[in-house]
């Protein structure tokens, strides 16, 4: 594959583009192509679906409080089985056959995401009483030399989301894993490296004037017009959480940002040209 002299880029998508085999055979032979132009890519997946589809079948009932999953002992051990395991091995056979020379890792793999488990907080619609998430994590530090010592040997990291305890706790003899949402994880990986592009693939094309139109898609927003656009109510819902995360990247040095679909063409069309598929976030 390419000389990895061209552009750095972080790609996400979820466990749902996993689960249908065409849509990620499209998705990884567009980054083979781009990976042949010199682009270096890191993906970093998800795996919602396949985990709530092994606590299924092992009769395991998801705990939720206010709409929002709790990662207790058992959840936890299914994610690590699913993330680590199915999705990972998914992921990097799909883009083996695409011709990328695909690594599967782990954000505890030499310690590339640390975290700490997250304090329990109170949430809107849960009630007065703090949540505590359980083995969910919050970052507290990327470690970027394991990919970029794979990116110079030619090859393509597969990241999947669980981070571990930093060392200094380790030291301690605490050495825990953390399940942490992959959007979170692809952002603060993309801000570690100052990647050139960050790609979120999500169900909609883009960010959309009208979420239910696909049409009203915006192709390119600076800070200015995305602060103004979450204040008029152009940007709503679970696209609020996606942007402003985007804008802090924006301001750790990431180059741009772009939001687009999974569907086949996206993400080469918008990296050969950002704002042609999907929306591209820009300081």
């Amino acid at each position: 594959m390419g000389t990895g002299s061209g552009p750095t880029a972080v790609l996400k998508f979820g466990g749902d583009v996993v689960a249908e085999r065409d849509k990620l055979a499209a998705v990884v032979s567009e980054v083979a192509a781009l990976t042949k132009a010199g682009w270096r890519f890191l993906l970093c997946h998800g795996g919602g679906p396949q985990a709530n589809d092994l606590l299924r079948r092992l009769g395991i009932k998801p705990v939720k409080a206010g709409g929002r999953r709790i990662t207790d002992a058992p959840t936890l051990q299914v994610t690590k089985q699913v993330l680590a395991g199915e999705v990972s091995v998914d992921v990097v056979a799909a883009a083996s056959g695409a011709g990328l020379r695909a690594v599967g890792i782990s954000g505890a793999s030499a310690g590339t995401v640390t975290a700490r488990r997250r304090p329990p907080m109170v949430f809107s619609g849960a009630g007065p009483d703090p949540i505590d998430f359980g083995f969910v994590g919050e970052i507290i530090e990327i470690r970027t030399e394991l990919i970029k010592h794979l990116w110079e040997g030619g090859y393509t990291p597969v990241l999947n989301t669980l981070g571990i305890t930093s060392p200094a706790e380790a030291e301690q003899g605490i050495c825990q894993v953390f399940n942490i949402n992959a959007d979170t994880v692809a952002s603060a990986v993309a801000a570690g490296l100052k990647a050139d592009h960050l790609f979120l693939m999500t169900n909609v094309p883009g960010v959309l004037k009208d979420k239910d139109d696909i049409s009203t898609r915006i192709p390119a927003l600076n800070t200015a017009q995305t602060r103004a656009a979450i204040e008029d109510g152009t940007i709503v819902g679970g696209m609020i959480p996606k942007v402003e995360e985007a804008l802090k990247n924006l301001e750790l040095g990431v180059g741009a940002i772009h939001i687009l679909g999974a569907q086949e063409g996206a993400l080469q069309g918008e990296a050969e040209h950002p704002g042609a598929q999907g929306t591209v976030l820009t300081a």
